[in-house]
């Protein structure tokens, strides 16, 4: 049955992949603050007016509505329909690279939390921890049950070998990757408070990490890192200039950063970890 899928695997997830697009609309809006995702249904936040089934059809009801509430005429953010869009790609890029396989599974999930995630901190600067500790839970859960490849995990494996049983080395790398880097992380936006005495890192960041790490091992978050330190700094020096903000008070959504890089490390983590064995 899955050989026979095989082929429309990608198309099939990527649709999945709108309706869990369209359910992180929910909670990106409902749980910074502090709203159940489950109930009421869908509504209008300004008429707060029960959205119709046929007006919350992924994507095709933006643009049928024009980019507006059908009875007050509230503009709908764009953001709505970026999210849904975001992740039906994502969906069908990785399960188009990996076929309708555990891991895949394994690494649409995470692309989910992380759309959630990046999204929820560019807007309200807020990581919510269904998301963060929720995602930590299965990331360690999932690395018993699909382990990770003992050839290309991290630390753990570097330091011990490999002779361990895979699923023990992944499980090892999982609890290794979540706490080693979050622990550093915590530890440099410490002293960083010790130093400036205000605060330069939400806690929030720190959970993500760790819940990238459970996923990911040593190797994939310190890669996160890495690319979301580069990227924040060239965007938010950017950004800066052109709006003309106070550097010094400036808060950076490190989240949304750390986001696209784990994204990156999903998509490209292999061919980047190759080109960078190819230059030793």
């Amino acid at each position: 049955m899955i050989e026979q899928l095989e082929p429309i695997g990608g198309l099939l997830a990527g649709v999945f992949g709108l309706l869990i697009g369209s359910f992180l609309n929910v909670c990106i809006y409902r749980l910074p603050n502090d709203l159940s995702v489950v109930k009421p249904r869908s509504y209008c936040p300004k008429c707060e007016t029960p959205i119709a089934w046929h007006d919350n059809i992924p994507v095709v009801s933006y643009f049928l509505l024009r980019g507006a509430c059908r009875h007050c005429g509230q503009p709908i953010p764009a953001r709505y329909v970026l999210v849904e869009l975001l992740t039906g790609l994502l969906f069908f890029s990785i399960v188009q690279v990996l076929g309708l396989t555990p891991l895949a599974f394994k690494y649409v999930l995470l692309s989910a939390l992380l759309v959630g995630l990046a999204f929820s901190d560019l807007e309200e600067r807020i990581l919510p921890d269904e998301f963060t500790l929720g995602g930590t839970l299965a990331g360690l859960l999932l690395s018993f049950l699909i382990p990770m490849d003992p050839d290309v995990v991290g630390i753990f494996a570097m330091l011990f070998g490999v002779h361990w049983d895979p699923r023990a080395i992944s499980v090892a790398e999982s609890v290794v990757g979540a706490l080693l880097p979050s622990g550093l992380l915590w530890t440099c936006g410490y002293l960083y408070e010790k130093v400036r005495h205000r605060e330069g890192l939400g806690f929030g960041d720190v959970k993500m990490l760790m819940m990238i790490g459970a996923f990911l091992g040593t190797r994939g978050t310190v890669l996160t890192l890495l690319i979301a330190s580069i990227v924040g700094t060239v965007a938010g020096l950017v950004f800066i200039l052109i709006s003309r903000k106070d550097m010094a008070t400036y808060e950076l959504p490190l989240g949304t950063y750390m986001a696209l890089a784990a994204i990156i490390g999903i998509l490209m983590g292999q061919s980047i970890f190759a080109w960078y064995a190819s230059l030793l």
